[in-house]
């Protein structure tokens, strides 16, 4: 038995198309989706991470922004400018790229952005909305691009067994409360949890989110279990790997994500889909509409 693999390139291209046609109706509106994105210092990763983001932006149509900051920059200046931007009636979305210099408060500056641009889905009453299930939410952009690739598969969520090893406020734990709310039965477990494979051989969907290359192996899969590899590592030979034995796992496994070219294609796309809906949120909270807008 061989996987499928999923290819995460191409849900993602299809979800574009899908998403793209709600930004020609919201520019035959005139309204065009905008999004500004802060990073502050000069991470390499993260200016990948932005570029692919702008691009993104710009393949669907959006209007986007890049506000940058050195590394040694005080809050106080970083939250002056997002402030400006809650106010800019031409930014519906904003983010912060994460990780952020060690003397800013992530959980600060994340505070400080409008709930209404919260694109990425960190604002605590984004969060707080996962927990007692509110739909009118943003949802976190990766736990949203796994949940979306699963759907877009066909792979039913409903009464399955669902592991997700990573308790990240990121993905870890956002992941395990949008699979609940699918009504899934979902155990949390992390590269501290003993006997870990006691927990993974069980999954009917594997989610690996651990930051740990090759922390999953074959013996500790279920055959014909559905595994999704959301962590990325940089190995000493300079080559990409995720946290599964994609090789090995791939034998046994049903469907699986490869790395790269799995979920982060898809956790840019949502941030377009968040960024989008949000553009529509306005415009109907201008028009007097209280409807929920869906992400």
């Amino acid at each position: 038995m061989t996987a499928k693999i999923i290819d995460g390139n191409a849900v993602a291209r299809h979800v574009r198309r899908e998403w793209a046609k709600r930004v020609d109706t919201l520019k035959a509106d005139g309204v065009i989706p905008g999004l500004a994105v802060i990073i502050i210092g000069d991470n390499p990763a993260s200016r990948i991470y932005v570029r692919n983001k702008i691009k993104a932006c710009a393949d669907v149509g959006l209007h986007s922004e890049i506000h940058e900051f050195p590394e040694i920059v005080d809050a106080e200046e970083v939250i002056h400018r997002i402030q400006k931007l809650n106010r800019n009636q031409a930014i519906h979305g904003i983010l912060v790229q994460l990780p952020l210099p060690r003397h800013l408060e992530a959980r600060r500056l994340l505070g400080e952005i409008s709930v209404d641009k919260d694109v990425d889905g960190f604002h605590l009453y984004n969060v707080g909305g996962l927990v007692v299930g509110e739909n009118n939410i943003f949802p976190p952009c990766t736990p949203y691009g796994v949940q979306s690739l699963l759907e877009y598969e066909g792979i039913p969520i409903e009464g399955q067994n669902v592991v997700v090893v990573g308790a990240s406020n990121i993905v870890g734990k956002p992941m395990a409360l949008m699979l609940m709310a699918k009504e899934a039965t979902v155990s949390i477990c992390h590269i501290k949890t003993r006997d870990l494979a006691q927990y993974t051989i069980l999954a009917d969907i594997l989610v690996v989110a651990a930051g740990c290359p090759n922390l999953i192996t074959a013996p500790m899969v279920k055959r014909g279990a559905v595994v999704i590899d959301v962590g990325i590592n940089r190995l000493s030979d300079g080559r990409l790997a995720g946290d599964v034995d994609f090789d090995r796992v791939k034998e046994k496994a049903g469907y699986i994500t490869p790395v790269p070219g799995g979920v982060g294609p898809m956790t840019v796309t949502m941030l377009i889909c968040n960024t989008v809906a949000a553009a529509e949120r306005n415009v109907a909270k201008n028009a007097g509409n209280t409807s929920p807008v869906t992400v």
